[in-house]
């Protein structure tokens, strides 16, 4: 199976989903995060450094559990452009989700 590039958006997406998970991850270790998580240490790495831009959806669910972050959240955060305007989901504003 060949698999097609990924879109300017997918790897922007990637980033942003990255960039939410290590800020929720905080102070907390990579690998104790990973473990409770069941996932791999090298593939949190991916997924927060944007390497992994389209993560399977089990990976980010079990990921969010562990950093208490609801997916509906993570979903509106990482579908807003850099303006601000959100593309999909509803309209709760995504930073008031993450914070509750």
């Amino acid at each position: 199976m060949v698999r097609l590039p990924l879109t300017p958006a997918e790897v922007e997406r990637g980033q942003r989903l990255g960039a939410i998970l290590r800020r929720a991850r905080g102070e907390r270790s990579m690998l104790g995060t990973a473990l409770a998580a069941g996932v791999s240490p090298e593939t949190l790495r991916k997924i927060e450094t944007g390497r992994v831009a389209t993560p399977a959806f089990p990976t980010i669910a079990a990921i969010a559990d562990v950093l208490g972050l609801s997916l509906d959240a993570v979903w509106s955060e990482i579908n807003q452009s850099d303006g601000g305007v959100e593309l999909a989901g509803s309209g709760r504003n995504a930073a008031e989700r993450l914070a509750s």
